[in-house]
């Protein structure tokens, strides 16, 4: 019903100054180009997940507070899925109250709205909100640490087991580089992430508690939006992180670097790598409208495409000639029509050979028309309006 036999395709040619194309990007630079004093590190372009340099991306290693990142991810896909509110009340257990290290002194019994549990673990780090928040979702820590090992490993996630929501030090906890960018990468795609995530200070429990953040790439280098801190004295210093410029979304990943903020230090080495050296080319953003599909029998008689995503491609710069695009699309679709539903694809070429594809997908949803509709129709076509 969604797919036609008969596929239109169409080809767009994008030029652009530069020298010779080459291939396809280069791999990962080598490790005499950029030298880092992290036991791992990764570099990754958030449009096409490139790995742009890399050093032991698939090491094991403790990750302490970076673990954040997915007890965020999971509380914030709870409020985008209505399974609980940015108001609803949560209250600290003892189990809660009992957590060390950075935290925001819950008392046990204590009430405090999920934002504000929430924007603790974000800005403050605070691994008794992070208990409290876990114990809300899931019932219990151990419950929604089985729900972390689930999203990572639905995220591809192959070098990761939590222990717990925290980061605190625990055997048979750890990650990789490259498992943290994946979900880096994912975090960014949820509006609510971002907003909590680039929140530099914050007043708790009515100004009585000051928040700062702990990721102070925000406020000295350029572009940072997104990220997460983490120290122990077995991980040492570790931060996930994302920047843009312009159309260029970077996410840096850093882990065991040695001193006090020398994670900062070694983040920026990266990103100053790859800021310097590519670009990011927008085909096409997610709002851009790519067609009108005819719809049969329908209450309307088109929808819009639109990209599912935003179609980025990264290339080294001055190698961004070559490339073209191939949209993919039925000749028409068959109401009943979803909103979101998948009815094409766009792909992105260079010198023929595909770096990327993007799903296309319906803007609005289109009702199968009542039969008296579609009688009203015919009648027009044949005797006129």
């Amino acid at each position: 019903m969604l797919w036609q036999a008969l596929l239109l395709t169409v080809v767009f040619t994008f030029a652009a100054a530069g020298a010779a194309a080459a291939q396809v990007p280069p791999p990962p630079a080598p490790a005499g180009e950029l030298t880092t004093t992290a036991e791992a590190a990764v570099l990754l372009d958030a449009a096409q997940g490139q790995v742009l340099y890399a050093k032991e991306p698939h090491k094991r290693l403790p990750m302490a507070s970076v673990t954040k990142l997915m007890t965020m991810l999971l509380a914030v896909e709870a409020v985008e899925q209505n399974r609980t509110g940015m108001n609803e009340t949560v209250v600290a257990s003892e189990n809660a109250w009992k957590m060390g290290g950075s935290q925001i002194y819950l008392a046990p019994g204590e009430k405090m709205s999920f934002r504000d549990m929430l924007i603790a673990v974000a800005v403050g780090s605070a691994n008794d909100a992070s208990v409290a928040l876990a114990e809300h979702l899931a019932g219990s820590e151990e419950a929604f640490v089985q729900i972390m090992n689930e999203k990572a490993r639905e995220l591809g996630m192959k070098d990761t087991r939590f222990v717990n929501c925290t980061g605190l030090p625990a055997e048979g906890h750890y990650t990789s580089a490259y498992d943290l960018a994946l979900l880096m990468r994912e975090a960014l795609n949820h509006p609510l992430f971002m907003e909590l995530s680039a929140i530099k200070e914050y007043d708790l429990r009515g100004g009585r508690f000051k928040l700062w953040n702990t990721n102070k790439l925000l406020w000295f280098y350029e572009g940072t939006d997104a990220g997460k801190t983490g120290w122990t004295n077995e991980a040492r210093y570790c931060l996930a992180s994302s920047a843009r410029r312009g159309n260029l979304r970077l996410i840096a990943v850093v882990l065991g670097t040695p001193e006090p903020k020398s994670h900062f230090r070694e983040s920026i080495k990266l990103y100053n790598y790859g800021f310097a050296r590519y670009k990011a080319l927008e085909l096409a953003a997610r709002e851009t409208v790519i067609r009108q599909l005819p719809v049969a029998k329908g209450t309307v008689n088109t929808v819009a495409v639109v990209p599912a995503r935003p179609v980025t491609v990264v290339l080294p710069k001055g190698q961004d000639k070559g490339v073209t695009a191939r949209v993919e699309l039925p000749a028409r679709l068959t109401a009943p029509v979803g909103a979101g539903q998948k009815v094409g694809s766009y792909h992105v070429l260079k010198d023929g050979q595909e770096l990327l594809a993007v799903d296309l997908v319906t803007r609005d949803g289109v009702d199968k028309a009542s039969l008296p509709l579609m009688v009203q129709r015919v009648v027009r076509k044949v005797y006129g309006p």
